[in-house]
């Protein structure tokens, strides 16, 4: 096997499965239920279009219309998402690594993947400080200019040697998504070389001292090295990072 990525048939996606996953996407963190404003706001669908829609994904178990004519996400959404979480067991060895930074570290490790312009807290393993970043395992970020977000941007979906040549691995920033907060993240690699996700570590500024940040990122490193062994890739050659 060449392990080349093998390239898409040249067809157009079907216009109204296109419309039915966008009303579905709609949905974010926190909402219970959205009226049919709320959905048009959201999708840039007319109502009548939404409505229609509705009906079939009511009828396949993805919406349930509310007594008051809102719609909310139905069972049908958790048994595919059980399924994914069942099939692809990348916690099998996510998990442990973080596990691991965290007994070493002390600070608090997570795994992101890149989801649109957004970047999703897959998996998650706390400080044992009181004192850390409250992000929960399915919180959805922006792509801002915190280390995780670089991470994603620059290696996703596939590396941009001119842009990752001159970064220096793993990447640290300090505030970049709370004043309070700094993290620093490396890229972790799977099968045919494509970015499987940002193994992070993240901590209160006030632990990053100079001393803190020079002897975790080597920590940190070395598990991504470790992650992208487990999954079967191969991290393309980065300059090495230097101590701070």
């Amino acid at each position: 096997m060449t392990g080349k990525p093998r390239p898409r048939p040249a067809l157009e996606g079907v216009a109204s499965a296109d419309r039915a996953l966008t009303v579905l996407s709609a949905f974010r963190k926190g909402d219970q239920a959205l009226s049919l404003a709320e959905l048009a706001a959201r999708t840039g669908l007319v109502k009548s279009t939404i409505m229609r829609l509705a009906i079939s994904l009511e009828e396949h178990g993805f919406l349930a219309r509310e007594g008051d004519g809102s719609y909310r996400l139905d069972a049908e959404v958790l048994r595919l998402g059980t399924i994914y979480t069942q099939s692809f067991r990348l916690d099998a060895h996510v998990m442990p690594v973080l596990e691991e930074l965290v007994a070493r570290t002390g600070e608090t490790a997570a795994f992101y993947v890149r989801r649109g312009e957004q970047r999703l807290c897959l998996f998650r393993v706390d400080s044992p400080h009181l004192l850390r970043m409250h992000v929960r395992v399915g919180d959805a970020l922006p792509l801002d200019n915190s280390s995780i977000a670089q991470v994603l941007r620059a290696f996703s979906p596939r590396p941009l040697p001119a842009y990752t040549a001159a970064l220096e691995l793993p990447i640290v920033t300090m505030g970049a998504t709370d004043p309070h907060t700094g993290a620093m993240a490396a890229p972790v690699f799977g099968p045919g070389d494509a970015l499987a996700g940002a193994l992070a570590l993240s901590a209160p500024v006030i632990r990053w001292t100079t001393d803190a940040v020079a002897a975790a990122r080597p920590v940190l490193a070395e598990a991504a090295a470790a992650l992208t062994r487990r999954l079967g890739g191969h991290a393309p050659e980065q300059p090495r990072a230097a101590a701070e």
